[in-house]
């Protein structure tokens, strides 16, 4: 009998992998960084299940070549706007994520991310690097308190709750702003207060994104939104690179708006947008929220269950297009 065939655009830790050459026939793209658009269309002709990472775009035409064998698209992700799911669900397809898993981890890197552009790290390894340090000095490379200051989180599910439990520990004031409103027990757990979008934004020392990319949150700190923060302010994104318009961005930081940002993700990823690599008081990071080797294997875990759960007919844990199981 015919093992079910599975597609893999990119090697992921060797425990998700091995689940599925248990079970299955499987192919592991061997291309080197992202695969391009015609090779993964060839690469999904017959396939029964689809793993795939964020940055691969999967829509009818990738659904169209993989024909109808295709049962379920595993996104090595928890965000999923990469995927048609519309499109996969009027096809029967499942569509299956990573959450939970890695929460506390991109909250980790968030933090990393805003302390290093507030007390200047990346300038300061430069600066030593390049035989600059001659010592001491009272006004060298000074930066921002995080202890005291008062924090904004924009979306405020797992891993905005997660980085605002953080922030106890540095008796910062908490705004957050998200589609709906926590409980009370919540807000009174994590000290945080509920405000809407432009208060927090007046209001705020560190602007932080959690939310996913959707039609409402595409480019929802642009231009006007910038205009209303402290010239002191930080923005950190470790969300999707389109909830930011770059190019304010980039305007902001150069007429000092605000005085730096901290970025792990990009409008037109993997492109950077080229004044950005410019400025110093900006941090980059390559999309690594999530880098950790506990969580990276434990979303490799994940996704491969997933698959194995849908090719055995059964429901994946973690189903997005739950509204596929209506017509089954």
């Amino acid at each position: 009998m015919t093992r079910p065939r599975v597609f893999v655009t990119s090697k992921i830790p060797e425990e998700g992998l091995k689940i599925l050459y248990e079970n299955f026939d499987v192919e592991v793209s061997d291309h080197d960084g992202l695969i391009p658009k015609g090779i993964l269309v060839e690469k999904v002709k017959g396939i029964d299940a689809l793993l795939c990472l964020l940055a691969d775009v999967i829509d009818k035409e990738v659904m169209e070549a993989a024909g109808p064998r295709l049962k379920v698209i595993a996104n090595y992700a928890v965000g999923y706007n990469n995927i048609d799911v519309e499109e996969a669900t009027k096809r029967g397809i499942m569509v299956t994520n990573t959450p939970g898993v890695l929460t506390e981890t991109t909250a980790d890197l968030t933090w990393a991310l805003m302390m290093a552009v507030a007390r200047r790290i990346v300038e300061g390894d430069k600066f030593v690097r390049a035989g600059k340090f001659r010592g001491w000095e009272p006004m060298l490379l000074l930066g921002t308190d995080l202890y005291g200051a008062t924090l904004g989180i924009i979306g405020f599910g797992r891993i905005g709750q997660a980085v605002a439990r953080r922030a106890i520990g540095f008796k910062m004031k908490v705004l957050y702003y998200s589609r709906s409103r926590v409980s009370e027990e919540i807000e009174r757990e994590l000290n945080a207060t509920y405000v809407d979008l432009n208060t927090l934004l007046k209001e705020s020392d560190f602007i932080t994104l959690h939310l996913p990319l959707t039609k409402q949150t595409h480019h929802l700190i642009g231009e006007d939104q910038f205009k209303l923060m402290k010239k002191g302010a930080y923005l950190i994104n470790t969300a999707r690179g389109p909830i930011v318009d770059e190019k304010a961005l980039v305007k902001a930081l150069e007429e000092k708006w605000i005085r730096g940002a901290a970025l792990d993700v990009f409008e037109n990823e993997p492109q950077v947008e080229p004044e950005l690599l410019e400025l110093e008081n900006v941090v980059l990071a390559p999309h690594i929220g999530s880098a950790s080797h506990a969580t990276r294997t434990k979303m490799s875990i994940m996704a491969a269950e997933n698959i194995v759960k849908a090719l055995k007919g059964e429901i994946p844990p973690n189903l997005v297009n739950t509204e596929i199981l209506k017509n089954k």
